[in-house]
């Protein structure tokens, strides 16, 4: 099955949570060893199957940086 690839308008708090919780689900067996999700699987995809090929912000503090780091800098209150 292909990837889910996905864009990004505005890294904020959302975006921040989002790319968060894709990577903290990432691993996650499907025997349920993670809380939080009510469902492992959708349509034969899983929280890994989401790729983030593309974010854009106006925030000169966010500009030119990866997804990774861009979701971190202020003024973003998500705790990471």
């Amino acid at each position: 099955m292909r990837k889910i690839r996905i864009a990004i308008v505005g890294v904020g708090n959302c975006a921040s949570s989002l790319v968060q919780g894709i990577n903290f689900y990432d691993d996650s067996s499907p025997n349920g060893t993670r809380i939080g999700l009510m469902h492992r699987q959708i349509g034969g995809y899983r929280p890994n199957d989401i790729e983030v090929v593309a974010a854009f912000d106006i925030d000169r503090r966010k500009v030119g940086l990866d997804v990774s780091k861009a979701i971190f800098s202020p003024p973003n209150c998500s705790p990471n």
